[in-house]
């Protein structure tokens, strides 16, 4: 087995090597931009990882891994148009550096491209991979418009937060995980358990995004901090917040989320003051943990080799400390 490190490298070489320079320039500079501004590489290096714990060349997963890269800085740069926002990854947006029609057209191209990228595949390893990416792509798609629709509900619940998160987040991560599977033909049974143990991760990588995005760095995390607070977002950290039991903070809270301050950083302090008054900080953080050990039981379960169990718990364990 290679390191975390070893395979995020690789992927850069290899995605390094299908830079986009054609014509017309305006289509694919941003899309070669977006995929420069790196990231964590997170989906992709999952992909090759469960290709190689499963006995295969990680290599063969390549151009797998690149298609769910390029499928998730596709949903970033719609996401971004749907936000307004202005950072990404600590740089100018795509709809920001060009305008909103270059970044929807270039993130419809990166959808196809992420489909084309199975072509290389057998037929029976490019079915399979093409009906669990249709699948995820419309989750995550469900998911982004939950989150959109939350925005302007009062009602919204936990368990239904919940719900959104896998959609727009989780599945991804799943099927990254199961698709490394897929590549190297692992029995049906051990691409579930892959795909059930990246679902549980996923759900406490984006609790853990919730959380940095209000308690975070600004010079590590590469968004705005506050964002969420900024957009209304009703996220894990709110809807603990809302349910802590007092009236009056409910009350002030609900009134914070439903103004949009030209100066938004009085808000954005007002709402973490809360959070942590209400201990929703550490209730997030309880989740992250608890999402986090879901997975680590699934892992248990799985009939692979010790080595490669704990480089698995190690990349979990990794993501509930990050900072970025």
């Amino acid at each position: 087995m290679h390191t975390i490190s070893e395979y995020r490298d690789e992927f850069i070489a290899y995605l390094d090597s299908m830079k986009i320079t054609k014509e017309p320039r305006n289509l694919y500079e941003p899309i070669t931009y977006i995929l420069g501004l790196g990231g964590k590489r997170l989906r992709p290096v999952l992909v090759l990882m469960t290709a190689e714990i499963f006995n295969a060349d990680f290599r063969k997963a390549l151009d797998a891994a690149v298609a769910v890269e390029v499928f998730h800085n596709f949903s970033l740069v719609h996401d971004d148009i749907m936000d307004d926002a202005p950072v990404r990854r600590g740089k100018t947006t795509v709809h920001e550096k060009w305008d909103i029609n270059t970044g929807i057209l270039s993130g419809d191209a990166m959808l196809i491209m992420a489909y084309q990228l199975f072509e290389n595949y057998e037929p029976n390893v490019f079915r399979d991979l093409a009906k669990l990416f249709s699948k995820t792509a419309l989750e995550v798609c469900e998911g982004q418009q939950y989150d959109v629709d939350f925005e302007t509900r009062d009602d919204v619940m936990l368990p239904e937060y919940l719900k959104m998160i896998e959609y727009k987040t989780a599945v991804l991560v799943a099927a990254a995980l199961k698709m490394g599977a897929i590549v190297a033909g692992a029995p049906d049974e051990a691409q579930q358990q892959m795909y059930n143990f990246g679902l549980n991760l996923g759900i406490a990588f984006q609790l853990q995004d919730d959380y940095l995005d209000v308690f975070g760095d600004p010079k590590t995390f590469g968004k705005q901090v506050g964002g969420d607070i900024i957009e209304n977002k009703k996220t894990y950290l709110y809807l603990k917040a809302l349910n802590s039991g007092s009236e009056v903070i409910a009350k002030e809270l609900e009134h914070l989320y439903s103004i949009h301050p030209k100066e938004a950083e009085a808000k954005i302090n007002a709402v973490r003051s809360i959070f942590e008054k209400t201990k929703a900080d550490q209730a997030t953080k309880t989740a992250i943990a608890d999402y986090t050990a879901k997975a680590f039981d699934v892992l248990d379960d799985m009939d692979i080799n010790p080595e490669n169990k704990e480089l698995l718990r190690q990349f979990g364990e990794n993501l509930m400390n990050r900072t970025v």
